[in-house]
């Protein structure tokens, strides 16, 4: 089909520079037109071969010439001149009898029929395509902010591909120079102060930002102005869709609660952490998980001698293992099966594999989960933790790194608890090993397994409700990629013992939450999609700590990491307690199991003490 295309091309081509010559003949020398008509016969064959070669070397029988621009009306005008002058060199140096008027004439009238025609059919197939649609009502109205190359190639696939449904209405820039310009047809009409007033003039529906080099304060502000808009809006990824050609419609996103958030990129000590982790055996457990398998994409960066991924759960690991095979070709990873639980697993595999340094991640995390079924969560998060405290510690291994969570500070519910005994645990025991045990504590990531995030989406598209267990409930929320890296980072700082404390910024109110997704969705909160409270779950309290009152806050050379003062009583007197909660297991009685974690955990709290001074407060 294509060869077609460009042997129609060529044929219109040599069809119109004849005539452009035959045309300039006429002009410049009418009376004689018959005479210099037979002459250009004799010439016809050398002027032919000579624009098409010319054509053909400045591509213009493989320009996209329904998306034709600036370049393509240059390479045509170029080869065109370019031709001409080979003609005129042959009419004066090679015996041809050309007048030099004629050539000269026929040269500019060749460029503009070639050149002309292609322009021509873009025009008559924008006219074609565009004027259907241009007020058709299943058109969404689009507003694109940033009139730069990616709006341009925003606004061109548009207009090119009108089954997208999607009309370009009008742009905005916050540049001086830009202003009442058109690109491809659409006016820059305002800057970000404007947008509210031109969404709701122009009758908006969809807003696009088109800025893939913005930084992240930008974003964010333009991004809580498009909030005042009921239009659903959209963003451009980042600077390297540009880069390869790729800012299509296609790639455009709806805008997550990372851009909202706008972090800062984290700037890690590379040589810092290489030193502990390059040529080094180091096994991730949870290595399936959110956070376990994010490490494992990270450490990778950093030239271990082995990874291995090591989780009970095989479907989640081994997506992670095809991820790292086809991101990494030849790493040596091995991919384990086991539970932390089974300790006689955990020496089998230090034993075989020499293990070096150790993330912690394998975890039951889940607050309500736990509430119902305590004996799981002590089982699995404490007495796991212990198993491969105890291995690490009688194998001497460098470091182990504790992945632990804010819900560990003053918990009030089992799964804060268990984590906050695991910090005691690895501070403990720390104190006797030549192991480096730390813990590293951070609220919730976006985008983890049971994240709030992903259900409130899935409760948008169905038309809601959205559910919010309180209007007043804040929670800390990170990146994943941040949290692991800020990980990593921390072990780089570890001496033993320390419990790292990452900068988590701002707690973000959840109802807060819930309504800019709605508004990002382009609907309007309790109207189009209902916010429903639901109340607390079991062990919830409305908001969450990063530090005990006891601890302290050192800070360390990097500025996203804190260190809590270590908190911990003797091995003796943990290992027996551990023991007893262990012999309580057996039985079958969740209230005294609670009762004894309150014991070992002093700052463990029912949530209702907490809330209620929360709400009072």
């Amino acid at each position: 089909m294509n060869r077609i295309k460009t042997l129609l091309l060529v044929v219109i081509d040599i069809f119109l520079v004849n005539m452009a010559y035959l045309l300039a003949i006429n002009i410049t020398a009418f009376e004689r037109f018959t005479e210099y008509a037979t002459i250009y016969q004799n010439d016809m064959i050398f002027v032919t071969i000579a624009y098409i070669i010319c054509f053909t070397l400045f591509k213009m029988y493989s320009s996209l010439w329904h998306l034709t621009g600036t370049d393509e009306f240059l390479l045509g005008v170029g080869g065109g001149i370019l031709a001409g002058a080979i003609v005129i060199i042959y009419t004066r140096n090679l015996g041809a009898t050309i007048p030099l008027n004629v050539s000269v004439i026929g040269t500019l009238l060749a460029c503009i029929f070639t050149i002309g025609y292609r322009i021509i059919y873009r025009v008559y197939r924008r006219a074609l395509l565009y004027m259907p649609y241009k007020y058709a009502s299943d058109q969404q109205r689009v507003m694109i902010i940033g009139a730069g190359s990616a709006g341009t190639m925003i606004i061109n696939e548009m207009l090119s591909r009108r089954n997208l449904k999607l009309n370009p209405i009008l742009l905005i820039d916050d540049r001086d120079f830009k202003q009442g310009k058109r690109i491809s047809g659409v006016k820059v009409e305002g800057r970000r102060g404007d947008i509210v007033r031109l969404a709701e003039e122009k009758e908006i529906d969809t807003i696009i930002l088109a800025i893939p080099s913005i930084d992240n304060e930008n974003k964010r502000e333009i991004l809580e102005i498009c909030k005042k808009t009921n239009c659903k809006v959209k963003i451009i990824p980042g600077i390297y869709e540009i880069i390869s050609g790729e800012a299509t419609v296609s790639k455009i996103k709806d805008v997550e609660l990372e851009d909202l958030l706008g972090r800062d990129q984290v700037v890690l000590d590379s040589n810092g952490i290489s030193n502990y982790l390059n040529n080094k055996v180091v096994l991730v457990t949870g290595a399936g998980g959110s956070i376990g398998s994010e490490l494992c994409r990270q450490i990778i960066q950093f030239g271990p001698k082995k990874i291995i991924l090591f989780d009970i759960y095989e479907n989640t690991v081994y997506d992670i293992q095809n991820e790292l095979k086809d991101r990494y070709p030849g790493i040596n990873m091995d991919v384990l099966i086991g539970s932390i639980r089974d300790k006689e697993r955990l020496d089998e595999i230090f034993n075989k594999y020499n293990v070096e340094v150790v993330f912690h991640a394998a975890a039951h995390k889940h607050v309500p989960l736990m509430e119902d079924s305590p004996k799981e969560a002590i089982k699995n998060n404490v007495f796991g933790t212990l198993n491969l405290v105890q291995t690490a510690h009688e194998h001497s291994i460098e470091r182990l790194v504790l992945i632990s969570t804010d819900k560990a500070v003053n918990p009030t519910n089992i799964m804060g608890a268990t984590k906050r005994l695991c910090e005691m645990i690895i501070q403990s025991y720390n104190t006797i090993s030549k192991t480096e045990f730390v813990a590293v504590r951070f609220g919730n990531v976006l985008g983890s397994n049971g994240s709030v995030i992903p259900l409130f989406k899935k409760q948008i598209e169905s038309g809601g409700p959205v559910t919010v267990t309180h209007k007043n409930i804040t929670r800390y929320f990170m990146l994943i990629p941040e949290a692991a890296q800020l990980v990593l980072q921390a072990g780089c700082f570890a001496k033993g013992g320390e419990v790292f404390v990452l900068d988590m910024g701002k707690p973000v109110k959840i109802y807060d939450l819930a309504v800019d997704l709605i508004k990002l969705s382009g609907l309007e909160p309790n109207r189009d999609i209902k916010i429903k409270i639901t109340g607390l779950r079991p062990g919830e309290k409305l908001y969450e700590e990063l530090l005990m009152s006891e601890e302290g806050l050192q800070s360390t050379e990097h500025n996203k990491i804190y260190i809590g003062k270590p908190t911990f009583e003797s091995i003796d007197k943990l290992n027996k307690k551990l023991d007893d909660l262990k012999e309580l297991l057996k039985e079958n009685d969740d209230k005294k199991i609670k009762e004894m974690m309150k014991q070992i955990v002093p700052t463990y709290r029912e949530p209702s003490e907490v809330n209620e001074v929360a709400i009072t407060e």
